[in-house]
């Protein structure tokens, strides 16, 4: 999808009027007042929040919207206010939201895609709803089928149509990421499919960051002649997002180090020669790396100029602040380690929320009886992305 909305402050600020409501906070956290009326504001008739306080200096009002759901993959906000969640195992469809049940937000099943050929951690994977959305009713999903992962694009309820076919496919590293840029034009991100060799060569589409037209072509301005590909050098990344103009991806590393990278245009970041920072001049560095431990991110999305990451074997969202030059503002901060199990898919809201996966289901966690979960994330303290 195009670059997430930025903030609205009345929203989140009516958001946080309810989350007092019902979590009887102190007052003086919580002296907001009535907010203005706001048509596109949060959804209606919610579960009861939780507050979690990590680190003692963010706060975080966590609502469970929907649960029940199978390794939840894309998200992707329709018009309306509802979601579009791909699952991953299943190549299930489900729009969730925006009508709400007495459990939380309604679940409606759209289609599964007959084509997806599921195994390991491939499946049916990222989502992206047309900027036209209103007009043309088209959404995009990228996808494992029996040969190759592939991008294509399809009218909810009928047949996908294959616009970029031919994506290295494997039980590991099949990337999955799909978003459009503030430039209209369609992203997809892929992994090395476990063959190194891949990501080195301009000419292979694994180990990639994609650019194409809605069409599936290679787009206008693409940095090699006749090419889809935009950068180069990725083990397996699968959260891409943007900050104004500024493009950033999350990258698994291998043993030591996970990244999130600024992506430009034509650069490589050097993968399988560089884990995490490497000082080459060939190569560009990351802006922020973790032990894969603490990480393994799957899901990125950004709030005005924060990154919010979400995170698999780190078990934990990973926040971080970005100056107006695009670079790190002070230590990432990590919140609900170790809460909700594994946490892969992450969204920007249109009303400023974060819409967070789980992914307990999906062969290396360990599921409660609700997993998995779909929940809605606001912030508090003051800066940019929180009320």
């Amino acid at each position: 999808m195009s670059a997430p909305p930025y903030l609205r402050a009345r929203q989140i600020r009516a958001a946080l009027v309810a989350s007092c409501a019902t979590l009887l906070l102190v007052a003086s956290g919580c002296s907001l007042g009535d907010p203005e009326p706001d048509p596109a504001g949060a959804p209606p008739n919610l579960p009861s929040p939780t507050i979690t306080a990590d680190n003692g200096d963010q706060e975080v009002v966590a609502t469970v919207l929907a649960q029940g759901l199978r390794v939840p993959w894309g998200i992707a906000f329709l018009p309306d206010g509802g979601a579009l969640v791909t699952e991953r195992d299943s190549g299930r469809i489900v729009q969730v939201g925006p009508e709400s049940t007495a459990d939380g937000l309604k679940i409606t099943e759209v289609q599964t895609i007959g084509d997806v050929v599921a195994s390991g951690e491939g499946g049916l994977l990222g989502i992206a709803v047309s900027p036209e959305f209103a007009q043309d009713r088209t959404v995009f999903v990228y996808y494992t089928a029996e040969r190759d992962n592939r991008v294509a694009r399809l009218r909810l309820g009928e047949e996908p149509k294959p616009i970029l076919t031919g994506i290295p496919k494997a039980g590991i590293h099949n990337g999955g990421g799909l978003a459009f840029g503030p430039d209209g034009q369609l992203y997809a991100s892929t992994g090395d499919a476990g063959d190194t060799d891949q990501s080195q060569d301009v000419k292979q589409l694994g180990g990639k960051i994609l650019r194409i037209t809605p069409d599936g072509k290679p787009a206008p301005g693409n940095p090699f002649p006749d090419s889809p590909v935009w950068s180069l050098g990725h083990r397996n990344v699968q959260g891409i997002a943007w900050s104004g103009d500024r493009m950033y991806a999350v990258e698994f590393g291998q043993n030591t180090w996970d990244e999130i990278n600024q992506i430009t245009k034509g650069k490589n970041y050097g993968w399988p020669e560089v884990e995490g920072r490497g000082d080459d001049e060939r190569y560009v560095d990351p802006i922020v790396q973790w032990s894969t431990d603490e990480a393994s991110c799957s899901g990125l999305a950004t709030v005005e100029r924060m990154l919010a990451t979400a995170c698999l074997r780190g078990q934990r969202l990973w926040l971080v602040e970005l100056t107006e030059t695009g670079t790190v503002l002070g230590q990432p901060q990590a919140l609900l380690t170790e809460r909700y199990g594994r946490l892969r898919g992450i969204a920007a809201a249109p009303d400023g929320s974060l819409w967070v996966g789980t992914s307990n289901h999906d062969g290396r966690g360990r599921p409660a009886p609700e997993d998995d979960r779909l929940l809605r994330l606001v912030f508090a303290g003051g800066g940019a992305g929180r009320s």
